[in-house]
């Protein structure tokens, strides 16, 4: 017997993406905040969507910068990425707040999370979708993985607080025959 969950959830069970942080600003200016809501739409050019609202604070340094960072956090990072999306940059200096390490990009004003596995430099590419749905698309112009970092589980929002840790890797990769040119 199945149960029923409102519509207003279907992120729950669809948005299995890994919660992100977002970095806006400057190294000397940085402001960062968690993000779930955010989808590839392609390889080539790598563009990437992602809902930041103008209730955000980091919505009007994207819009006026029109760069970010995208900063993939792991497991020991949950605990201050739920607290990072559970207070505002127009309060606090999150970095400072949370210990965070504002480093220099390569081809964007917003700094790299130093205590992330990766980070992804972006630029909007599109923001025609912003208006009505808060909806930007970003290029990404420049990707860092800390290739010595142990831990590299991710986290995935799944609703009321609780989150989903990465597990095991099942390697299908022979059998990407119509993708293989996807594949290191």
């Amino acid at each position: 017997m199945f149960r029923e969950l409102h519509p207003s959830k279907t992120y729950r069970l669809l948005e299995s993406g890994p919660v992100v942080l977002v970095a806006t600003g400057t190294p000397e200016q940085p402001n960062v905040m968690t993000m779930g809501f955010h989808m590839v739409l392609q390889h080539s050019p790598a563009l990437v969507a992602c809902v930041i609202g103008p209730w955000d604070h980091s919505y009007r340094a994207l819009r006026d910068s029109g760069t970010c960072v995208i900063a993939l956090p792991t497991v020991e990072l949950a605990e201050t990425v739920t607290k990072i999306g559970n207070c505002s940059g127009r309060d606090i200096d999150k970095f400072a707040a949370f210990g965070l390490t504002a480093r220099p990009a390569r081809t964007v004003s917003a700094p790299l999370v130093g205590e992330c596995l990766a980070n992804l430099e972006c630029r909007i590419a599109d923001m025609s979708l912003v208006e009505r749905y808060n909806l930007f698309v970003l290029e990404v112009t420049h990707i860092h993985v800390d290739a010595d970092k142990a831990e590299r589980r991710l986290i995935h929002h799944a609703g009321d607080g609780r989150f989903i840790v990465d597990g095991d890797t099942v390697d299908m990769g022979g059998y990407m025959t119509k993708w293989r040119h996807l594949m290191d």
